[in-house]
């Protein structure tokens, strides 16, 4: 398997979030890499950071996925975007709150669970994104008008 290899943490990650990265393997990713990272093959889990001063439920998540990594029989690889790289990614998977991790295989996207749940909730989740078809991830719905439209409602663009 052709691996991107494991970046060690950089020296400014939350003591919790770089302990992510040892306990998992976890690729530190940058939005340059990240597609590279994304597309090798086999299932992978995507760690969309914060900055814990601002979402202090970034370190909840920092427990978490390696408890889920581990219950998962670390059968997915791990990547981790720290925030200023999860803020230029994020757009593509449409997720609501932070943090967040989506699932891939192959790149393709399997969903994302996002804020901070329940333990159980967790790991159904996990087990259903690893078992599912690939789709198209959601997308921010943008409200789009016909330009010939005479009102500017697009009503004439539809018939």
């Amino acid at each position: 398997m052709n691996e991107t290899p494991v970046h060690p943490p950089a020296p400014d990650l939350h003591p919790l979030v770089a302990r992510l990265v040892r306990e998992t393997g976890a690729a530190v990713l940058t939005a340059e890499s990240f597609d590279a990272w994304a597309q090798q093959p086999g299932p992978a889990m995507v760690v969309f950071a914060e900055d814990p001063e601002r979402y202090k439920e970034t370190l909840d998540l920092a427990v978490i996925v390696p408890e889920l990594h581990a219950t998962g029989g670390r059968r997915f690889r791990v990547g981790l975007l720290p925030p200023a790289a999860s803020r230029a990614i994020a757009p593509r998977y449409g997720f609501a709150r932070w943090p967040a991790f989506v699932m891939l295989r192959d790149g393709q996207y399997l969903g994302a669970v996002d804020g901070i749940r329940d333990w159980d909730v967790y790991t159904a989740e996990l087990l259903r994104l690893l078992a599912a078809a690939p789709t198209r991830p959601p997308t921010v719905g943008i409200p789009v008008k016909a330009a010939d439209a005479p009102d500017g409602s697009g009503a004439a663009a539809c018939h």
